[in-house]
């Protein structure tokens, strides 16, 4: 089968296509053209982070992440605004 990319939202589609059993996997498969692997790799992958979201597992490692990243953007920010003050101040421009 030729090997093509998909966006999430299309697989998620074929997933819950296949979750919802109206047609065999294999017949899902065939009208979508992937490999019966593949989808059951993309249901596993559907079906555990649903799980870690409702655990809340998955969310707080992103969360420790994109705080520590807001942080740290936060202090480069403070430090430009002070060389931006003392620069204007050197130029006379305040």
């Amino acid at each position: 089968m030729p090997k093509t990319n998909r966006t999430i939202e299309e697989k998620i589609a074929i997933v819950l296509e296949g979750l919802k059993g109206e047609i065999s996997v294999s017949e899902l498969c065939r009208k979508h053209g992937i490999s019966q692997t593949m989808y059951y790799k993309w249901r596993d992958k559907f079906l555990e982070g649903g799980k870690k979201w409702l655990t809340g597992a998955g969310i707080s490692d992103g969360s420790k992440s994109e705080k520590a990243k807001i942080e740290e953007l936060e202090r480069v920010i403070g430090k430009q605004a002070v060389e931006i003050q003392i620069l204007k101040k050197n130029l006379n421009l305040l």
